[in-house]
């Protein structure tokens, strides 16, 4: 592919929050084709603890919102993941994978159902980067069995963090008895939300979908409560790497396959062999193949933690005790709330039994680490 230097980059899209960042004193910088705020004037460090500790306020406008509508939505959406979709009960919420042939990740998303059999919808919503992509194939797909309907008009706002609850149920009573991954219609400052008792943290807290009209009031009047401060890309980073959680582009990608990645637990009995719906998804022989047998995977995701203060971050190469190659850190950084490295990493099968000592090579020097179980710090979700 021939590239034109003189040609200019995309002009960054900017979401309906962009005044208020800049007001705020956010650091901006591109993002999934975005100009989104990395940090705030408090620092990564402050915004981390705060949401560890009471509300922090993330704009995450950038990801893509669609909804599939129609009585065979479910059937269609389960036909391009390993997932369970059809038995997903209404009102409930659920994690997913879409595949390419091969069994890779094209992405990860969340999809919730809104009652898709009673006229209402299959929500969706995918990672900012891969969203056009991602609703190109979907619509490709399955837009034959469903009308796949994306949504610009929609802004998410992510409100985590312990008192997240505290600050919401203040301004919409009745959203304190959500439970983790269910969600529903309320009103917010006279804003129309759906919100769901979910997030991305590791804590309690919500993802709140708002008409982009909606968005600077909604996000003002959720500042104004007195445990919600403004926080950035950088702390959702480190947020969700203490929670364990994978981030697309680094830890998981085309190339890497759900059981490859350790995320078996978000392919469901019934889409195994011998379920009552095993396969039927694209690259289902390999990852049921990969399932059943284990060591036939040649590298595998694990946890990684230091025992010195030395940060370990991606693309660092991972040795052994022979000073072999055997793996690479996909994500990394010291961790706020442990004041330790901790890092997802790629190793051979080997060396991924939890307590294994392995090293990272940071600027020619080895740092011992060892793998280790997610979460890094324990998840806080109001399960009820």
């Amino acid at each position: 592919m021939s590239h034109d230097p003189s040609a200019a980059p995309a002009p960054l899209l900017s979401t309906p929050l962009h005044d208020l960042h800049r007001e705020l004193g956010a650091r901006m910088v591109p993002f999934a084709g975005y100009s989104m705020p990395v940090q705030y004037p408090a620092g990564l460090m402050a915004e981390h603890l705060q949401t560890r500790s009471s509300a922090g306020l993330f704009d995450v406008s950038h990801m893509g919102q669609l909804r599939l509508v129609g009585p065979d939505a479910a059937a269609a959406l389960e036909s391009l993941m390993p997932v369970d979709v059809i038995d997903l009960p209404a009102g409930k919420q659920r994690y997913g994978l879409l595949l390419n042939e091969e069994g890779g990740i094209i992405d990860d998303l969340m999809f919730f159902n809104r009652d898709y059999a009673n006229g209402g919808d299959i929500f969706v919503i995918v990672n900012g980067a891969c969203k056009t992509g991602d609703i190109a194939h979907i619509q490709e797909k399955i837009g034959s069995r469903c009308e796949v309907i994306p949504m610009p008009e929609m802004a998410l706002l992510a409100l985590q963090g312990p008192l997240a609850v505290n600050a919401l149920q203040r301004l919409s009573p009745g959203v304190e008895k959500l439970v983790f991954m269910t969600g529903g219609e309320f009103t917010v400052a006279g804003c129309d939300c759906f919100i769901t008792r979910s997030g991305y943290t590791g804590e309690d807290g919500f993802e709140i979908s708002v008409p982009a009209a909606q968005a600077d009031t909604l996000a003002r009047t959720l500042l104004a409560q007195p445990e919600v401060k403004p926080v950035g890309l950088g702390a959702r980073n480190s947020l969700r790497l203490e929670a364990g959680l994978c981030l697309y582009g680094s830890d998981i990608d085309t190339t890497t396959t759900p059981v490859e990645a350790s995320l078996n637990w978000a392919i469901q009995k019934v889409r195994r062999t011998g379920g009552a719906r095993a396969g039927g998804f694209p690259g289902a022989d390999k990852i049921l193949a990969q399932l059943a047998e284990p060591a036939s995977l040649s590298r595998k995701r694990v946890a990684l933690m230091a025992s010195t203060r030395v940060p370990v971050r991606e693309p660092a190469m991972l040795e052994n005790m022979d000073g072999q190659a055997i793996g690479q850190v996909t994500s990394g950084l010291l961790s706020p709330t442990l004041n330790q490295p901790i890092a997802l990493a790629y190793v051979h099968p080997d060396y991924a039994v939890v307590g294994t000592e392995l090293f990272a090579m940071v600027r020619g020097k080895p740092v011992p680490m060892h793998v280790s179980t997610t979460p890094f710090v324990p998840t806080r979700y109001h399960r009820g």
